[in-house]
């Protein structure tokens, strides 16, 4: 709570108490249909606060959150984040990547690396990348299968990325492959 947050809190419990006041005096002759009233009010009151608490989650179980598959065409949905991602299989392991026009190429964490059968410690980083964070190095690599939404590719150049990467990401390299239309709420990728 901040020092704002305080005087905030006391006018409300203020202005409650003279609203609650208010009518028992009214309905003083009546207080066992008030008090029905107002824990019926209460009720409501909170299961309005529950239902904002909670709306992300319905939100997330209302609109699909991976991609839609129809033949050669994918529905990307927009995160809550205002990102798009995509899960591909790559060497049979599912890495989630975001997608990212302003990479050229596949771009893979350490971790995620890792997970395809890459040891990050035996490549070689001579490569570099500009970076929101700076410069990093990288490591080219190949990865023998990438799958997405059913389309599958081989030996595909990617490079492991030596900084600091929380997901990897899917560049333009890749994305060219495909014919991209974006709208507000999704990305379509149609090959």
């Amino acid at each position: 709570m901040d020092s704002e947050d305080l005087p905030r809190l006391i006018y409300l419990v203020l202005l409650g108490a003279a609203v609650g006041g208010y009518f028992l005096m009214q309905n003083r002759d009546r207080l066992g249909k008030t008090a029905q009233q107002a824990a019926i009010w209460a009720l409501i009151f909170l299961g309005a606060i529950a239902i904002a608490g909670v709306w992300g989650d319905v939100r997330r179980g209302a609109y699909p959150t991976e991609a839609v598959v129809r033949g050669n065409t994918l529905e990307v949905p927009v995160a809550d984040d205002g990102h798009f991602y995509l899960a591909a299989e790559i060497n049979g392991a599912k890495i989630l990547f975001v997608v990212d026009t302003g990479a050229s190429e596949i771009v893979l964490n350490r971790r995620d690396a890792e997970r395809v059968g890459l040891d990050p410690d035996r490549l070689n980083f001579f490569g570099s990348a500009m970076t929101a964070n700076g410069m990093v190095e990288t490591a080219p690599v190949r990865l023998e299968s990438f799958t997405l939404g059913g389309l599958t590719d081989t030996n595909l150049p990617a490079v492991v990325n030596g900084g600091e990467l929380d997901t990897s990401l899917l560049g333009m390299r890749y994305l060219g492959r495909f014919e991209m239309t974006l709208r507000p709420d999704r990305l379509i990728l149609k090959r």
